[in-house]
């Protein structure tokens, strides 16, 4: 299971009373700064992945697939603001036969070009030290910008590195290599940055595909919802005992309020996605990040281009499937281990899923209110829910236990206006951990699954195995479809570092 932020505040019925706990024994953000050695790498940390049906209007025929990366952008973050790591391997990975390797691999490669707009200073030509050269900024690769950001896309099918590779290509204008918007620097240098991001959303050929697909990578505001500070401060909630009502989902501050984050939207032909040997509509999706094995830091660079010389073979350091695995399900000392590791070695990790530590630690906070942890092991159901999905749900027909995010692509995608935000457990099948959708709340869920909500419905264990099983537990941030778009990328656009006009 992957990566987790938290601040909570347990909400339940029990025994006919209401109650509300506060509770957050470690940090939920679905993936932001998890592992220590990610903490250092900020350009190459996952935050969220999602892969869910198409849900806009004339489009469901289609599946998204959105990796997340850069936690916690300020969005007044310049002057070099968020760019990606041009000596970084991005990729979005498929298993379409429900045996733990990729199948399909979109892999992203960056390149960062430095125009070097100058001016005459006292008969002197001098580098500027901003990334615009006076705007407004309207147009792809536009002259006021002096920085220009481009990307490539490559599928590779088969093994990542030994597959068959092609190269995604501009439906329109044949190209390989596209451009990436600038961040959201102000009002004043980017006047309609809706109109802007819109001109890098791209109609795309996917090589294999007999549609073609959507591609957008570019700032976006973070969806993710969590109350960091309070958790972090030993759980320091200011109302920690209130009682329950459809409010207490609300009653949290979201400290990722005003964070942008850097997205890798796709939206792919589900046809494509899918195997025809395999016969199966059921597809597990991850996301990774790697870099070089080796690094030469240069003492004298003479510009950007050479302050490091990266080579040897791609080391994978970050992994992000399932959200809040990482974070609150893998002890500390595996974190790095798990974001080098691959779904095929899961095995190793299996004690962390069938024994967890988080239900215990939420016993042992809480457990005089009502917050019993659950009493089967192994634990089945979160076997269920992380390792295999659901079995009538999104359970391949064959499947190797292994933690990703699993959509069965047969499930029709629920409308916008329609959709529930805890996804199966509030009987949306289209939504989490049928794959994840950006307005789903998998703190709500996944605090509530940890706690037995599968064994009151009898998955993986009956409803005596959890005492706690039918309390609504919830982080106390709130989050729903409409705190996202209806159309792709689906995320909002991001916050302005200046909103001034």
């Amino acid at each position: 299971m992957n990566q987790m932020r938290i601040r909570a505040t347990i909400g339940a019925v029990l025994a006919g009373n209401l109650l509300a706990c506060a509770f957050a024994p470690s940090a939920f953000a679905s993936s932001h700064r998890e592992a220590p050695f990610i903490t250092r790498n900020p350009k190459i940390d996952a935050t969220d992945f999602y892969m869910f049906r198409s849900y806009q209007a004339g489009r469901s025929d289609f599946t998204t697939l959105i990796a997340n990366y850069v936690p916690l952008q300020d969005a007044y973050g310049g002057p070099n603001y968020f760019m990606m790591d041009p000596d970084a391997l991005y990729e979005i990975h498929v298993d379409n036969n429900g045996d733990a390797k990729e199948d399909i691999t979109f892999q992203f490669r960056f390149k960062n070009t430095n125009k070097d707009t100058q001016l005459t200073v006292g008969g002197k030509k001098v580098s500027i030290p901003l990334v615009i050269n006076g705007g407004p900024i309207a147009d792809t690769n536009a002259a006021g910008a002096n920085v220009r950001e481009t990307f490539t896309v490559t599928v590779v099918r088969g093994d990542r590195r030994t597959g068959t590779r092609a190269m995604v290509v501009n439906a329109d204008s044949g190209h390989t290599a596209f451009d990436k918007p600038l961040d959201n620097i102000g009002n004043k240098s980017i006047p309609n940055y809706d109109a802007y991001a819109a001109r890098h959303l791209y109609n795309i050929t996917i090589p294999g595909c007999s549609a073609p697909g959507k591609l957008f990578v570019g700032q976006r505001k973070d969806p993710f919802v969590v109350n960091l500070g309070e958790t972090f401060d030993l759980i320091n909630i200011k109302a920690p005992a209130v009682e329950f009502s459809a409010n207490a989902e609300k009653g949290a501050k979201d400290d990722l309020a005003d964070k942008n984050v850097t997205t890798l939207s796709m939206e792919v032909p589900t046809a494509c996605l899918v195997s025809a040997t395999a016969g199966d509509p059921v597809i597990g999706g991850w996301t990774t990040a790697s870099l070089r094995q080796g690094r030469l830091i240069n003492p004298t660079p003479k510009s950007d281009a050479d302050v490091s010389k990266e080579g040897g073979a791609w080391v994978q350091v970050s992994r992000l499937g399932m959200p809040l695995v990482n974070e609150v399900v893998i002890g500390l000392k595996d974190k790095d281990r798990f974001n080098h590791s691959k779904p095929s070695a899961d095995g190793q990790f299996a004690d962390y899923v069938t024994n967890p530590t988080l239900p215990a630690l939420v016993e042992i906070l809480y457990g005089s209110a009502g917050a019993k942890a659950p009493t089967n092991f192994p634990r089945n159901d979160l076997v269920a829910a992380f390792l295999t999905g659901i079995k009538g749900v999104n359970q391949p027909k064959t499947v190797t236990a292994s933690e990703m995010l699993r959509l069965n692509t047969s499930i029709a995608p629920t409308a916008a206006g329609m959709q529930k935000r805890l996804g199966v457990i509030e009987g949306d099948n289209a939504g989490f951990p049928n794959g994840r959708r950006p307005g789903d709340d998998v703190v709500d869920v996944a605090l509530r699954v940890v706690m037995g909500k599968l064994c009151t419905l009898n998955i993986g264990c009956a409803p005596a195995d959890a005492p706690a099983g039918a309390l609504r537990f919830t982080d106390g941030a709130y989050l729903d479809e409409t705190m996202v778009n209806t159309s792709f990328p689906y995320l909002k656009s991001p916050i302005p570092g200046s909103p001034q006009k």
